[in-house]
């Protein structure tokens, strides 16, 4: 709990225009978007992010999405979301690393909103360079044409919300949000466990 009560949360999930909407603004068209907690190097949460992408902590990530689920429930925003979609890793990466993170933040969630996972929806082309060391541009560059719209009738007329683990510039979300919203009459909602600080 006293780490828990360390956590520094963004509180974004309450209102509109916060800076991850801002992100998508002229970008792509977002209902909501929200990020659970604040990122920067050399914290508590850094700990966090590499124990669930490089240590195999699933059980952490499905507590912090559980934690995710629940400040969704708090707010009268993201109130009609049909289905849940975690950011796609290329099938190699996931295979290296034993799972998608996403998918496990998505877990935690759906064990709180009790909605269903449409692990399938949209699949990752191809591997992508490091986006550490890139600018927003470059980021964007190098994440065209890198997803796919594998099962359009699963989220068609349907409000789905993409699932990741960190946003900086948006690029990765952006770029898989884009293809989910060429199935007819979709509505596109973003949640992230965490947002850099710069």
């Amino acid at each position: 709990m006293h780490c828990i009560n360390r956590l520094p949360v963004t509180c974004f999930h309450l209102y509109a225009d916060n800076p991850i909407e801002k992100i998508f603004w002229g970008r792509m068209p977002v209902t909501d978007a929200a990020s659970y907690l604040y990122f920067s190097k050399d914290s508590l949460l850094q700990h966090i992010v590499h124990e669930l992408k490089y240590k195999g902590n699933k059980a952490l990530g499905f507590f912090i999405g559980r934690k995710m689920g629940e400040l969704i429930i708090q707010t009268h925003r993201f109130h009609d979301i049909d289905a849940l979609i975690p950011l796609p890793l290329y099938a190699a990466r996931e295979r290296k690393r034993g799972y998608n993170q996403a998918l496990v933040l998505c877990e935690g969630m759906a064990s709180v909103l009790s909605l269903p996972i449409l692990q399938q929806a949209i699949r990752r082309r191809t591997s992508s360079e490091t986006q550490t060391n890139k600018n927003r541009i470059d980021r964007w560059l190098n994440m065209q044409g890198k997803f796919e719209l594998h099962q359009p009738d699963t989220i068609s007329g349907k409000h789905i919300l993409l699932v990741d683990d960190v946003i900086t510039t948006g690029a990765t979300l952006e770029a898989c949000g884009q293809e989910l919203l060429t199935a007819p009459n979709t509505r596109l909602s973003i949640m992230t466990m965490a947002y850099t600080v710069k």
